[in-house]
């Protein structure tokens, strides 16, 4: 959705409430772990929403804080997992075992061009990618499920002769189609009151994500005079017109990692991979760091000072040199 509104700039929870509504199709920005919209993610689950068919690339924490919350009914994704912390996500992959939700995978290409379909406005776009695998013939959607939602697509991808092809044996392609979620969460680092976004290192997917997506939350580490964007201008992403609603929100990827401000913490990340692996001590480790705390900005007191000054990032490299990962 484009939007010409000056200032967007509001509260996170009144961000959350206004436009993440039960039921509806939602995109999460961020990979693996790095820059999720945690803040968000964590708003989402307090406010209890329900029954999400969620979108992601190739996202880890987010996703699986959302499951474990009860947010998420169905989700499509290409991988779902924290490095050394959890390869898969544990919330994730139990959901999966007990059919507790619908998921249906695609590879890291094909969602990055789903998006991008999405984003230029056109159903679907064509690519090599799972040719020869179980992508193509594994879907996680049924014809009965995808006909009670006209939003889902009614194939999971289509293989397609090439039309340009006309010499000896037809090339074949696959056709995957376009997203176009209702809401779609990003975290930046740099953000003006009218939505332009500066993000600094690896985009992934969020471009594309936040380009196809009718509406587009912003959290920011710094919001600033719009001027500011204006030096440089070749370094922003996304323009104004593609946001809905901006938040400003210190560490609001933590606790992933933020390129230039801050490192993941792997205290909590080492702590939620072992509650996650039982459904009563992951119930108090979210009742301890989500719904014990009003704001993010509580969570934050939380864990204390030190701790978030123990993964600060160095400017010169981006991330934080001195963090002991094990």
């Amino acid at each position: 959705m484009m939007t010409t509104q000056k200032n967007k700039v509001m509260t996170l929870k009144e961000a959350i409430n206004r436009y993440v509504t039960n039921g509806c199709h939602l995109s999460i920005g961020g990979f693996t772990l790095n820059r999720n919209p945690m803040a968000a993610v964590h708003e989402i689950i307090r406010q209890e929403k329900r029954d999400l068919h969620v979108y992601a690339h190739s996202n880890g924490q987010g996703v699986d804080e959302l499951i474990g919350g009860r947010c998420v009914s169905r989700l499509e994704i290409a991988y779902g997992g924290t490095g050394k912390f959890m390869s898969t996500c544990i919330r994730f992959r139990q959901a999966v075992q007990e059919q507790t939700i619908a998921v249906e995978d695609y590879s890291n290409f094909q969602m990055t061009l789903r998006f991008l379909a999405g984003a230029m406005g056109i159903p679907f776009l064509p690519t090599r990618s799972s040719l020869g695998t179980d992508i193509i013939e594994k879907w996680g959607f049924s014809q009965e499920f995808r006909h009670k939602d006209p939003r889902i697509p009614n194939q999971k991808l289509v293989v397609a002769a090439n039309p340009f092809d006309g010499w000896g044996e037809t090339e074949k392609v696959v056709l995957v189609p376009a997203i176009n979620p209702d809401v779609t969460i990003i975290h930046v680092q740099t953000a003006d009151v009218k939505g332009n976004c500066r993000m600094e290192g690896l985009t992934f997917a969020d471009v594309e994500q936040a380009k196809a997506s009718r509406v587009l939350i912003i959290t920011c580490e710094d919001l600033v005079d719009e001027d500011y964007l204006k030096t440089e201008p070749d370094r922003n992403q996304i323009p104004f017109i593609h946001a809905t609603a901006v938040v400003k929100v210190p560490f609001g990827a933590y606790p992933t990692a933020c390129f230039q401000y801050y490192d993941y913490d792997p205290v909590y990340m080492k702590a939620y991979a072992r509650a996650a692996t039982d459904d009563t001590v992951f119930a108090q480790f979210l009742n301890d760091m989500v719904f014990a705390h009003n704001t993010h900005a509580d969570l934050l007191d939380h864990v204390g000072r030190h701790r978030l000054e123990s993964i600060l990032a160095d400017r010169g490299c981006g991330y934080a040199k001195d963090l002991d990962r094990k």
